[in-house]
């Protein structure tokens, strides 16, 4: 498991604070950034992201439903937009990008967890806990 993956994770639970890992996102290159929205949206197929999600995704990203990413996730198959979303390249898409695939991958995992695994589970991403809020802002080569 990388640093990456801990750090999704725990955005995606509310263990650690949006702007924090937004923050973390922002100072990765064009190409690390590209890397995690690749994973956000493997995740997001991972814990059974449907079609249907996308509204409270946008919603709890705190996104208009006129953004570019919001727009595509609401337009059909959920699998080859969010193919599309991983895909925008603009640094204000990204950005936007990130934080609907952060927030589609708490809708998804949570009903997961709710569905598969309320009875306890071997996933390591269920056994985290919540960041210190004392410990320093994530290093901006993605270690805590």
């Amino acid at each position: 498991m990388k640093d990456r993956d801990v750090i999704l994770n725990e955005l995606a639970q509310g263990l650690r604070p949006l702007p924090q890992g937004i923050e973390w996102f922002d100072r990765l290159g064009s190409e690390e950034q590209s890397e995690v929205l690749m994973w956000l949206r493997y995740y997001c197929i991972q814990a059974r992201a449907v079609d249907e999600d996308g509204p409270e995704s946008i919603r709890r990203a705190g996104l208009r439903p006129t953004h570019t990413p919001a727009v595509l996730i609401t337009r059909g198959r959920i699998d080859q937009q969010l193919r599309k979303i991983v895909g925008l390249t603009p640094v204000d898409e990204r950005r936007k990008s990130f934080r609907l695939l952060v927030a589609l991958l708490a809708v998804a995992d949570a009903r997961r967890r709710e569905r598969f695994c309320s009875g306890g589970c071997g996933h390591w991403w269920h056994q985290l806990s919540a960041v210190d809020p004392a410990d320093p802002a994530i290093e901006a080569d993605g270690t805590s």
